[in-house]
């Protein structure tokens, strides 16, 4: 099949690679501009168009792809399949219309739970105990297309938001091609998704991190997984800021404690009571400093129970 993807990030890389490796023609590859980063402001090219050229795919990296050029760009290409992963931009009724077989998404969830753009990091932040890729066909509504084919991926307990993506993004890249085969030879079908059934994973925002003490700990925990890499659970110890990595959840009676009081203190962690039950601190980034095991930590800050986290 002629094969138009869309994708950007990392998890694009993966479906990518699985297509030009099953023999499929990949005409083309669009991809969200290159941007700035560092302190030198250089461009860096996205992980999608890196692999596009290490295999000599023409790239394209409109600002917005509804614009009619780009539409007579992909209309020139006559594609089977155009193939979207987490491309990060609308496609529009008339490029919707150009393939034969349709726009098909890879989305990172048990649609129709999850739509939206952050699917992976939402279904660990709820205490999901599986999530799943969907193929779909695309639409003009967000991930509100009729099904073709869905994975399920276990969360495992200390699954976070990087582990889990890694193992969605390998899903992906094989249903995508057994939903390739499928529309090739006629069988794929049309699942329409009960709205009923549907939420929405909002994008994630920076303050969404702030670790609120009075809600129990089984919840904090999640969101420190669900929020690694960013932007991460933060908050502030002896008035300075922290982002936790890894905590446990203990068990423990802390009525009588106010949250977010430091209740334990041992060589190798430390505990804060929440609402209900405390969390055990194993590791986190001391502001300005490398994410480092709570041992060091301890080492280069000196903790005292009854000490208060956050405001």
């Amino acid at each position: 099949m002629r094969i138009i993807y869309m994708g950007t990030p990392v998890f694009a890389v993966h479906a990518l690679k699985s297509i030009i490796e099953s023999g499929h023609e990949v005409v083309a590859v669009f991809t969200q501009p290159d941007k700035a980063k560092g302190r030198s402001k250089s461009l860096v090219p996205t992980p999608v168009k890196e692999v596009a050229l290490a295999h000599d795919i023409p790239v394209y990296q409109p600002v917005r792809l509804r614009e009619e050029e780009n539409v007579k760009c992909i209309k020139a290409y006559a594609p089977d399949a155009i193939v979207v992963a987490a491309y990060g931009q609308i496609l529009s009724e008339d490029i919707l219309n150009i393939p034969k077989y349709g726009c098909i998404n890879i989305h990172a969830s048990l649609l129709p739970k999850y739509r939206g753009a952050a699917p992976i990091e939402w279904s660990i932040i709820d205490g999901e105990s599986k999530t799943g890729v969907t193929t779909m066909y695309m639409a003009k509504g967000l991930d509100t297309g009729d099904m073709i084919e869905k994975t399920v991926v276990e969360i495992e307990p200390k699954d976070n938001a990087i582990t889990l993506h890694d193992k969605l993004a390998e899903a992906g890249a094989k249903l995508i091609l057994t939903t390739l085969s499928l529309l090739e030879e006629g069988k794929a079908v049309r699942i329409p998704q009960d709205d009923a059934l549907s939420n929405y994973a909002v994008m994630l925002k920076k303050e969404m991190g702030d670790v609120d003490f009075t809600k129990c700990a089984t919840q904090i925990e999640r969101l420190i997984r669900g929020l690694i890499p960013w932007p991460c659970a933060y908050t502030t110890i002896d008035g300075k800021h922290v982002k936790f990595y890894e905590a446990d959840v203990v068990a423990t009676d802390v009525s009588g404690k106010r949250p977010g009081e430091i209740i334990a203190i041992s060589k190798k962690y430390f505990d804060i009571a929440c609402g209900e039950d405390a969390l055990r601190i194993k590791r986190l980034q001391p502001e300005g400093k490398k994410d480092m095991d709570a041992a060091s930590y301890l080492n280069g800050n000196k903790l005292e129970p009854g000490m208060i986290c956050g405001q």
